[in-house]
């Protein structure tokens, strides 16, 4: 859900697909092992920050102050709301969250037009014919189709994306195009396939992630509604309202440290601890609290569900600046 305007490989791993996934670009950039002939399954990116180490997304705010007008702001998104895992298995027959598909670089690039061309990277975008997107095939929709080229390290994504003559072209609202290996943003007042002029998939959680033990960077929130106002990393806003109580985007939420995780199943409290150490970005309009991540089948959707006992009071605002509101 958004307001617009207001200014691979996708499968189930095999052995040999598991090995060429951890076999992908290291941080000094090497080649990658030659592609298997078989399709793997929602294969896990290359053993690389998306993004640099000292990167926003990536930033360690557990000791940062807390904004002053944090209770006004909390509430504004609601207090008393759960936080809601946005993200699983599958909901209503389809997978359940911000699907992505990772490619090489030789990828077929295909053209895409955009409703919101001034404000969208133009194509050609590497987009496989068969690439997943956000809600299903037939969803009404935020629709994101998101492209990981592990080799050239570069990351692709589209805002209601349309696949036309099965894929040859696409149509989409916007895109965007990010170098996973530079701190480069937008250019100000530039919006992405996201509303706040975000990258998607840098704040997703990732099964492969969790599994691991640890997710080393901020998740992606939403709030019902939020101000005419952005903060760094984010470059747009997407609201009339000019309220001081209503989040800008890009505002950072981090769990309290007081909140008791340890009753939470383990691979929750994997999550609840990245969200006292690297927070939430605000990143769109949409339900109150609810935090993205991508599909996958190996998610335990009852242990994902208990994160709804954490209730938008247990979390801060991490202090604010750059505020623009022009």
């Amino acid at each position: 859900m958004r307001g617009r305007r207001a200014g691979a490989l996708f499968v189930v791993l095999s052995a040999s697909g598991l090995l060429q996934a951890c076999s992908g670009p290291d941080s000094s950039g090497g080649p990658l092992e030659p592609p298997s002939d078989s399709l793997p399954a929602t294969q896990p990116l290359p053993t690389r920050s998306v993004f640099p180490p000292d990167n926003a997304w990536n930033r360690d705010v557990s000791t940062d102050p807390v904004d002053p007008n944090s209770a006004n702001l909390i509430a504004s998104c609601g207090a008393t709301r759960s936080l809601h895992p946005d993200f699983g298995t599958t909901y209503d027959g389809v997978p359940w969250g911000i699907p992505f598909i990772t490619v090489r670089g030789n990828q077929l690039r295909v053209p895409v037009s955009f409703y919101y061309a001034d404000e969208s990277d133009p194509g050609p975008y590497p987009i496989p014919p068969d690439a997943p997107i956000e809600g299903g095939a037939s969803a009404s929709g935020d629709r994101h189709v998101i492209v990981v080229d592990i080799e050239n390290w570069k990351l692709y994504e589209l805002f209601d994306a349309r696949p036309v003559n099965g894929g040859a072209s696409w149509t989409a609202g916007s895109g965007a195009v990010f170098d996973l290996s530079s701190n480069a943003l937008r250019p100000q007042g530039w919006t992405s396939a996201d509303a706040a002029g975000l990258p998607i998939l840098a704040g997703l959680a990732r099964y492969d992630e969790v599994a691991a033990g640890a997710i080393t960077h901020a998740l992606r929130f939403t709030c019902p509604t939020t101000r005419r106002a952005y903060v760094p990393p984010a470059r747009h806003y997407a609201s009339s309202q000019t309220s001081p109580n209503l989040p800008p985007m890009g505002m950072r939420v981090r769990l309290k440290a007081s909140v008791d995780i340890s009753t939470f199943p383990a691979d929750v409290q994997v999550i609840l601890r990245a969200l006292k150490r690297h927070g939430m970005i605000l990143a769109d309009n949409g339900g109150g609290f609810f935090v993205s991540g991508a599909p996958d089948p190996r998610w335990n959707d009852a242990n994902i569900d208990t994160m709804k006992r954490i209730k938008g009071s247990d979390f801060e605002v991490v202090l604010m600046t750059g505020l623009v509101t022009q």
